[in-house]
């Protein structure tokens, strides 16, 4: 087995100190990678060489830049049964989990190489005669990008596209849990011919997790953070940037509700709401983790929700061929230990078992309970695992609050057959995305994701994006003689 090795400069490297550390599979614990054990030395070096690398890679033209995005998109479509391979050993990803995660990443480099000509400015008034005065959108200089496990692809590359992009240089910190996933990533764009220093990536073992992080946010060259995973670590990453008075872009956990109203179309509803609640064996920061349903239609839509969800295959991904299977496996017995205490905790407080139940291995089925309230953990606490609750109210009213009873604002959606009502609710939900008659996953590299209160804070996607990727300058030309008071 051949190690990953960190990118630094342009050079493929072991670590410092020649450490390595193992990612393990999560359904048979045989060793899935070797990576490099990435120390504090080597995290100042990559850094330093971002810094480096950025005068010259701020300085090219936008078509240069999107070239070489584009080329990056169509290099990791290529490598696309490696990226299953790897995707299936280090995290348990179903096949087509894996590409979906393609197609959606592919698709944020080719947005990204589009927002190269669209990072503009504006002429302002000034009152000063003779004054050309504009705000200009320039690159902020070296980012840190640190991407999860769940969706490695898309939210590896939507860590480090738009960056690029902007014309800033990149850190790119991979999982601990994913490090060959990630590294294929930083293949793809080394292939399409990024010069050298202007991504560079680290890996590091899970004990080192906090030294790196703290190094690489301290280093006095790197501008921006970007971090998507836990709330928990959120809070630190904030803190930190916050020592050190660095503009952090934070895409946290989520309990985002699915709210079914009296007039809602059914099955739609629970077309949607099974897949936003078990896409990926629901471990999604926007699974549909509150499925809230007006009681008049509520028995219809559970037996529906239930009989539907039991019928969903799950599949072992070390296994080939056949046709995908939606569920693969979670990611470690940790996820299978909170699910099931979820489950025990809400039936022993009188919520019923529409479909599913405890699971024995990491190859958990989807899990449906009912009648579930605010006492029991499950209406809180983010499963991250294919556990979804079903919460009954009486009203649009009760359903809004229900929704807005959470730490969380990350997506949010409403099913109705009266737009201008539905509207109405959405428009009262506390959360940064919200879709009417849609499921709670979805994503699209041009919209503006993320997410309010526990979820974090700033936008992924498009020209919001550009925004966090940025500094705003204010330049002036003084075009004639000015009149000064003394």
């Amino acid at each position: 087995m051949t190690p990953v090795q960190l990118l630094i400069g342009g050079n493929l490297q072991n670590a410092a100190n020649g450490a390595t550390f193992e990612r393990r599979n999560p359904l048979d614990d045989s060793v899935a990678t070797v990576a490099a054990a990435a120390s504090a030395a080597d995290c100042t070096a990559a850094a330093d060489a971002a810094a480096q690398a950025f005068p010259a890679w701020s300085a090219t033209g936008p078509a240069t830049r999107r070239e070489h995005l584009m080329r990056a998109a169509q290099e990791l479509k290529a490598r696309a049964p490696a990226l299953c391979a790897a995707m299936a050993r280090e995290t348990g990803a179903s096949a087509l989990w894996a590409g979906f995660n393609i197609q959606l990443a592919a698709g944020m480099l080719l947005e990204a190489g589009a927002l190269t000509t669209q990072i503009s400015g504006e002429v302002i008034p000034s009152n000063v005669p003779g004054s050309l005065a504009m705000a200009m959108r320039v690159p902020a200089g070296v980012v840190l990008g640190i991407a999860p496990w769940n969706a490695p692809l898309a939210l590896g590359v939507r860590a480090l596209a738009v960056p690029l992009a902007c014309g800033n240089t990149v850190v790119f910190k991979g999982s601990e849990q994913c490090p060959e996933t990630h590294a294929l990533i930083v293949e793809a764009l080394n292939a399409a011919g990024l010069p050298p220093g202007v991504l560079n990536f680290i890996t590091n073992a899970p004990e080192q997790a906090a030294e790196v992080v703290e190094t690489l946010i301290a280093h006095p060259r790197v501008r921006r953070v970007n971090f998507t995973g836990s709330t928990h670590v959120g809070r630190r990453i904030a803190l930190l940037c916050a020592q050190h008075l660095k503009p952090a872009v934070l895409e946290l956990g989520g309990k985002s509700p699915l709210l079914v109203l009296d007039d809602a179309d059914i099955d739609a509803a629970v077309a949607a709401a099974r897949f936003g609640a078990f896409a990926n064996s629901g471990q999604i920061c926007m699974s549909s983790e509150r499925i809230i349903v007006d009681e008049r239609i509520a028995d219809e839509f559970v037996n529906k929700l239930a009989t539907t969800s039991a019928a969903l295959a799950v599949a072992d991904p070390r296994e080939t061929g056949g046709r995908p299977s939606p569920l693969g496996a979670v990611i470690g017995r940790g996820t299978v230990d909170r699910c099931n205490a979820l489950i025990d905790d809400a039936l022993a407080k009188g919520a019923t078992l529409a479909c599913g139940g405890k699971g024995t291995t990491l190859m958990m089925g989807a899990t449906v309970l009912d009648h579930v309230r605010p006492d029991m953990q499950v209406y809180t606490d983010e499963s991250f695992g294919p556990v979804k609750p079903v919460i009954r109210v009486s009203g649009d009213e009760a359903a809004i609050a229900c929704a807005n009873d959470n730490a969380y604002g990350l997506s949010a959606a409403v099913f109705s057959r009266d737009l201008a009502r539905a509207w109405r609710v959405a428009q009262r939900i506390e959360s940064g995305m919200c879709h009417i008659n849609g499921p709670t996953v979805q994503d699209e590299p041009q919209m503006p994701f993320g997410g309010l209160k526990g979820s974090g804070y700033g936008r992924f996607g498009g020209k919001a994006g550009i925004d966090a990727f940025t500094e705003l300058r204010w330049m002036t030309v003084q075009t004639e003689p000015r009149h000064y008071p003394f």
